[in-house]
């Protein structure tokens, strides 16, 4: 079973956005104007390489033990280093699909990282196209 993509148009129009000063692993910096540092546009936060990346939607579950949820926005990094332990857009028989890359006794592979869904890990051939890594995960959190 293959994790479904589909692209997302995205205008990267600068949105800057004032940055806290100090890291806070809980809760909400202090409001005070001395507590801010610089501003940070968010998406250029997570783009390396920005003529190279492109936005997908994510819609499956097999990379939840990655961070990268169903519904979720991936940037995905044409020019970024394709190595083992990387989460990679790749080709397979046709079909795009999200795995985490990894290389077992010389033989790589497309791991799903959630074989408890009825995902397997698909080995990568010579007709498998490795698109992109995975810079980056952008995800509205629900409201209540």
């Amino acid at each position: 079973m293959l994790l479904t993509l589909r692209p997302v148009p995205v205008t990267l129009v600068p949105r800057d956005m004032p940055l806290a000063a100090i890291c806070v692993p809980a809760g909400f910096p202090s409001p005070a104007a001395d507590d801010l540092e610089d501003t940070v546009d968010p998406f250029n936060w997570v783009i390396r390489h920005e003529h190279a990346t492109f936005w997908w939607r994510v819609s499956g579950s097999s990379l939840e033990a990655e961070g990268i949820l169903d519904g979720d926005l991936i940037a995905v990094d044409r020019a970024g280093r394709r190595r083992s332990g990387r989460i990679v857009l790749a080709l397979v028989d046709g079909q795009i699909t999200v795995k985490k890359l990894a290389k077992r006794d010389g033989q790589w592979f497309l791991d799903p990282r959630a074989r408890s869904d009825g995902y397997q890990t698909i080995p990568v051939t010579e007709t498998t196209e490795i698109w992109g890594v995975v810079a980056g995960v952008v995800r509205r959190l629900p409201v209540e």
